[in-house]
């Protein structure tokens, strides 16, 4: 019998293996992208992936928890412990350059950066993912998921949604 021996762990090995872990709610980009891992830690028998779901009831972070474990111990970790921080909370601010272009090449409007001027943005026209128009509708307020936003876009008369801006 041959015996497998995994290669050792590292910070960059666990970093790369989670860029592999499609968020559930917005499989076209990564956990990574979207700034909910935030850390990662060796402890003596564990890995510790620390990471901050978009919203407080975030329905999706059960499911990226059992993600992260399943995923790490892939990569030969013998136990793995997902952490849920809210302090700081999460801000859409973290979501990488790549991620905000994968987003809007699936025609959904990234959020606009803001610098913590939330009201600021809030107040700005909202571009359409497809055509770039800024005659555009707010249709809801909500849209599939707590931190999407529903939008028409009146030029090309496409309905979008937006990625809230937090």
């Amino acid at each position: 019998m041959v015996m497998q021996t995994l290669p050792a762990l590292t910070e960059a090995s666990v970093w790369r293996a989670l860029e592999e872990i499609p968020d559930p709610e917005l499989p076209v980009v990564n956990l990574v992208e979207l700034g909910i891992v935030r850390a990662i830690r060796f402890n003596a028998d564990a890995v510790q992936v620390v990471i901050t779901p978009t919203f407080a009831g975030c329905p999706a972070y059960e499911v990226m928890s059992e993600q992260i474990r399943a995923r790490i111990e892939q990569e030969g970790a013998a136990r793995v412990e997902v952490v849920v921080r809210h302090d700081p909370p999460w801000t859409s601010e973290w979501i990488t350059e790549a991620a905000r272009a994968k987003l809007k090449a699936a025609g959904l409007a990234p959020p606009p950066r803001h610098t913590g001027n939330l009201i600021q943005v809030l107040l700005e026209p909202v571009a359409c993912p497809r055509c770039e128009s800024t005659q555009t509708s707010l249709r809801n307020s909500f849209g599939t998921t707590p931190c999407r936003m529903i939008y028409t876009c009146n030029n090309c008369l496409e309905p979008f949604e937006l990625f809230k801006p937090l």
